[in-house]
């Protein structure tokens, strides 16, 4: 790894968990008379020699059926780790979603599209395990916090021909998902306003320089996907990103908006890559508002429109 790269990634890392993430504690509602169940380390695919896992939150009683939602941890698509997810799948399975916390192969050894093959994989894993704890499989969410929001979003906007599934099998469940959130995660990879910091971190994503890799670019960008067919899309940005200029968001709300796909963009003025205190506390709770409104059919009813 280049010392520009190594010193983006620590950048990442202090932003994205410390910023972000740090105070998820906070947003969580232990409630012990609705106590949740976890699973670590579920195996849910072997590529070669290694075993992919995550972390799965359920809630400890009730028949269901119970809508998914995978939770997408960030770092530049190169670090980070599905634990760090932990309280927010725990909150999620008290809030009644079947939640998980996948791990996906990184780069720069693993390059675009493996991360989408494996977050792909996570919800086909999921609907085959469905009988087993009480899936609502025509309900399931995604959302992600930076590289993981467009993780998240892929799972959105990229269908089967657009051929970012992987080898499997023409029976396999579906890997489609009914409602995504994204958090501060990059739309448009070959935007002209990317900032020189981020340069490293997505060249080694792309494999390759963005100059040499603009067709890979484009197809790794859910800009360039977004149709009427999409599921509902709710994103929040900071308007003082600086890794992800919150350009991306405006963007994807035009091709939202165009496409006729339900959903919004929040700008958190001021903001960076992540924040904390009362407007995390704010995020999560539109998070949850939002998911509920298009996975869980009672509640979508009982509000208006």
């Amino acid at each position: 790894m280049s010392p520009i790269a190594r010193v983006c990634t620590r950048l990442v890392a202090g932003l994205v968990f410390a910023a972000s993430l740090g105070d998820l504690g906070s947003v969580a509602t232990a409630d012990p008379f609705n106590p949740v169940t976890i699973e670590s380390d579920l195996i849910y695919a072997k590529v070669g020699d290694v075993s992919l896992k995550l972390d799965l939150a359920r809630p400890s009683s009730g028949t269901g059926p119970f809508p998914g939602l995978l939770v997408i941890h960030g770092g530049a698509w190169r670090a980070g780790n599905k634990a760090d997810m932990g309280s927010l799948i725990a909150d999620a399975a008290q809030h009644g979603y079947i939640a998980i916390s996948p791990q996906y192969r990184f780069c720069p050894k693993e390059t675009f599209p493996t991360q989408v093959y494996d977050v792909k994989a996570v919800v086909r894993w999921l609907r085959s395990h469905a009988k087993e704890y009480h899936l609502d499989v025509d309900h399931i969410g995604a959302m992600g916090f930076s590289a993981g929001g467009h993780l998240a979003l892929m799972l959105g906007v990229a269908g089967p021909s657009d051929g970012l599934e992987g080898s499997v099998p023409s029976d396999a469940p579906s890997s489609r998902v009914q409602a995504v959130v994204n958090y501060f995660g990059p739309t448009d990879l070959t935007a002209n306003d990317i900032p020189e910091v981020t340069m490293p971190l997505l060249n080694d994503f792309l494999g390759g320089p963005l100059a040499d890799k603009l067709e890979v670019a484009k197809k790794a960008s859910p800009l360039t996907m977004v149709t009427k067919d999409d599921p509902p899309i709710l994103t929040f940005q900071g308007t003082k990103d600086p890794l992800v200029p919150h350009s991306q968001a405006i963007k994807l709300a035009e091709a939202q908006t165009r496409a006729g796909v339900a959903g919004r963009v929040e700008l958190m003025l001021g903001s960076g890559h992540g924040w904390s205190g009362p407007n995390l506390v704010h995020t999560m709770l539109m998070t949850y508002e939002f998911m509920d409104r298009y996975l869980k059919p009672r509640s979508r009813d009982a509000i208006s429109p």
